[in-house]
């Protein structure tokens, strides 16, 4: 499958539907309402349409034409917002790159997709000049455009002067490459509107909410999930630069906060801070995690500490904006560990190696069919062929469906461990040594071995303050619970696990260890 984006050459009607059209929309109903807080800056829905505007036109006279690809390299900020925003008006592609990447990683991203121009923070910039690609690229400071979106001489809102259509390319959206290199999902307009109308269905969001984004708004979900489905209904939205758990605290307490998203590793720091006991958090009403399994521990200690909170389990992939099943807070009890049900416009398959179809309750790799599907991997037609099947996507996650929809994620395909010829899941294992007390986190790997094909490791962090373990400990634990091939062969204590800037576990990391 070869990606040609479509770029329309006919005039603005008012009845698309792309992503900016959403802020305009906001901007009628809500224009004096507060859209985003970010530190001194504060944006009305009315300035902020008024700025994306002037951003757009800002970009234009910089020379970026319609479909051009601009790259956004820096942290959570407004103007990461703004950029993504004026991008959508005008038609250019925005490409949001992991702000931890550098050197031949850095490189790999700005050279495959393209961009001739990249927005940096001023600490990030010679980070962009020193690979080949950024330093012969344009490279623009991220506070150039506060004078440019904060102008007493902006223009009326509008975009009367660009001609976009929802079919057009939105963003490359780069997978987090936790198993392999990253590929450019290329999103249109019309997917990235399909995925928030499902957020906005699944997940309780109204215009009353008042949000914290603090996980990296380059990652699909900050963005997709939250940030913009939020802006889309008029609620209250303050971005911090970084996910700080005693800031954090303080911060739902002093704002009254009532909506928070994070990825499990950040509800485990909250959970293990002695503020969570002493803070008011009464205003705090919806929670929601995703990116990776919440220890049952931290979930059990969460909700006797915020019995009033409701903890809603996302689940998803870059490729399709990403949000693709939720489970519910009325749904956790009966269904603990569950990843919930299909969101509104996805629809799921599950199918063994054959590809046949699998019944209820039976292993297999969860397949996806879905207006929020991007339209392949930009300049990746290997990929695109290997992860498309007659419009069906591949996910790579092996899943058990119930009868009654509800998905249970047995692990990643690639996660899944070899050893001596026999199949193991290493969430499992991971689900073992997390019952130990002194654990804070684990990561169970297949690392290779001449004996066993691969060996099932585990690298295990200790909490600060508890008695130390040993792997001894680790694996009698685990013996008592699993059959015998599933005992870790080796075990190792770190001071901390490799992450992503999004609190993903980097599981390719530790292979090579």
């Amino acid at each position: 499958m070869t990606i040609t984006p479509s770029f329309s050459e006919s005039p603005v009607t008012g009845n698309s539907s792309t992503v900016s059209d959403l802020i305009r929309r906001s901007a009628g109903r809500f224009p004096t309402s507060t859209a985003i807080e970010f530190g001194d800056r504060t944006w009305t829905y009315a300035d902020l349409d008024a700025a994306v505007t002037a951003v757009a036109r800002e970009l234009a006279r910089l020379g970026v034409a319609k479909g051009d690809r601009v790259a956004a390299y820096g942290k959570n900020s407004d103007l990461f917002v703004l950029l993504y925003l004026g991008c959508a008006r005008a038609g250019f592609i925005h490409v949001p790159v992991n702000y931890q990447l550098k050197g031949d990683e850095l490189d790999y991203i700005l050279s495959n997709s393209g961009a001739e121009i990249v927005f940096a923070d001023a600490d990030l910039m010679s980070a962009v000049t020193s690979t080949p690609t950024g330093d012969a690229a344009r490279v623009i400071d991220f506070a150039a455009l506060v004078p440019v979106a904060t102008s007493d001489s902006i223009a009326a809102a509008g975009n009367t002067e660009f001609s976009v259509d929802d079919t057009d390319v939105a963003q490359l959206l780069y997978t987090s490459g936790t198993t392999s290199a990253p590929k450019g999902a290329v999103m249109t307009h019309r997917a990235l509107v399909h995925e928030y109308l499902s957020a906005l269905m699944s997940l309780d969001f109204a215009e009353t909410d008042r949000a914290v984004h603090a996980l990296p708004l380059y990652h699909s979900a900050q963005m997709h999930v939250f940030l913009l489905p939020l802006l889309s209904i008029g609620a209250h939205n303050i971005i911090v630069p970084a996910p700080v758990p005693d800031e954090l605290l303080a911060l739902f307490e002093a704002r009254e906060i009532n909506s928070f998203f994070a990825a499990p590793t950040v509800w485990v720091a909250l959970a293990n801070s002695p503020e969570l006991e002493t803070r008011n958090l009464d205003s705090l009403r919806k929670a929601y995690y995703g990116a990776s399994i919440m220890p049952g521990p931290i979930l059990e200690r969460l909700r006797q500490r915020l019995p009033k909170l409701g903890f809603f389990n996302c689940f998803g992939q870059s490729e399709l904006g990403p949000l693709c099943s939720v489970l519910r807070p009325e749904e956790h009890d009966e269904h603990t560990g569950s990843a919930g049900r299909p969101v509104m416009f996805v629809e799921t398959r599950v199918v063994d190696s054959s590809g046949a179809d699998v019944g209820p309750g039976e292993e297999g790799e969860i397949l996806y069919r879905s207006p929020q599907l991007c339209e392949g991997y930009w300049n990746r037609p290997d990929a695109t062929a290997e992860a498309f099947d007659d419009n069906w996507f591949h996910s790579g996650d092996l899943v058990k469906v119930d009868e009654n929809g509800f998905i249970e994620v047995v692990d990643r395909v690639k996660d899944v461990i070899n050893t001596g010829g026999v199949l193991v899941a290493s969430r499992q294992v991971e689900d073992a040594i997390f019952e130990l007390p002194q654990v804070a986190e684990v990561a169970v790997v297949g690392i290779a071995d001449e004996k066993w094909i691969e060996a099932v490791s585990a690298f295990v962090v200790i909490k600060d303050g508890q008695p130390s373990l040993t792997a001894e400990d680790v694996t009698a634990h685990v013996k008592s619970r699993l059959a015998g091939f599933k005992v870790p062969k080796r075990v190792e204590f770190v001071a901390e696990l490799p992450k992503n800037s999004a609190g993903k576990i980097l599981k390719r990391s530790l292979r090579e260890v």
